[in-house]
């Protein structure tokens, strides 16, 4: 564990990590937008949902810096050099499809808010997004590959969900279909390149049978976490698994409400079924 990433290791081929459920604000991070405002981009209290992982030989890995800070689902060459003081050292993607997110202001380091507020009143320094490179991304990254690994080295197959939380609608600048109410639970495995299809329909059909409504690949398909991590054909499988916040807290004032114990004890069954789950049989 960094001073920024929280680590379990597991013993079972499953592995869990949430990027977007931290809630330190480094010092460094200057933000100019109301720290209220900002909050609303975090995938709050998903550490929380899933907090029973580790007692059941689950790997862990969990950001506690925001997303809005650093995304360490980007890659590092999602970078928007409008942000920057001065020229950036390293590649950055021109790939329109990977650029998407960048022109909503939600690179690896956000320009704006999700509803399209501009985060930072002055220009930031190239050597300090390095350094939230180094501090952030570097050691979460690291830290997901090792426990994939090591799952997959004990057992010869590995699970990885990649764990977040959605708004009930989406906001202007968070997805490019601004409006469009979500589904209970979206199941994401990149048009079923992360994952087999059938281990993604297994989990719609888990979610489905317990009254939610899931819908797969859209408008969620994964990023960077799964796509970096994932190789079916060598039998590590990697998923996005977004949870609509409405279903377990008040979006406004970020408190728990009263779903919230039944959504994790949900959850719990999910991962349960997860664990008796051999990916090669399906």
């Amino acid at each position: 564990m960094t001073d920024l990433i929280r680590t379990w290791a597991g013993t079972t081929p499953l592995v869990l990590d949430s990027p977007h459920s931290g809630t330190f604000y480094p010092d460094d991070f200057q933000h100019a937008c109301d720290l209220a405002v900002l909050r609303q981009a975090e995938d709050t209290h998903v550490d929380k949902l899933y907090d029973f992982a580790p007692a059941l030989g689950v790997a862990w890995v969990e950001a506690l810096f925001p997303r809005s800070y650093l995304d360490a689902n980007r890659n590092t060459t999602e970078i928007d050099t409008s942000l920057l003081d001065g020229a950036w050292p390293g590649p950055v993607a021109t790939d329109p499809a990977v650029l998407s997110k960048v022109r909503l202001g939600k690179g690896l380091i956000w320009r704006s808010t999700d509803g399209g507020l501009p985060i930072y009143q002055r220009r930031l320094g190239v050597a300090e997004v390095q350094e939230r490179i180094e501090r952030c991304w570097v050691p979460y990254h690291a830290a997901v590959a090792q426990a994939i690994d090591a799952a997959h080295a004990r057992h010869g197959y590995s699970l990885h969900i990649n764990c977040h939380s959605m708004p009930a609608v989406a906001s202007s600048h968070a997805t490019d279909f601004p409006g469009e109410a979500h589904a209970d639970f979206v199941v994401g495995n990149r048009d079923h390149s992360t994952s087999s299809p059938a281990l993604a329909e297994l989990i719609c059909e888990h979610l489905r049978a317990l009254g939610y409504s899931v819908a797969l690949n859209h408008p969620y398909k994964g990023v960077e976490l799964v796509r970096r991590y994932s190789h079916p054909a060598s039998q590590r499988h990697s998923i996005q698994l977004e949870i609509n916040r409405k279903l377990y807290m008040d979006e406004s004032t970020l408190e728990p409400n009263a779903g919230f114990d039944g959504l994790r004890a949900h959850l719990q069954t999910l991962v349960q079924r997860l664990l008796t789950v051999d990916p090669r049989g399906l």
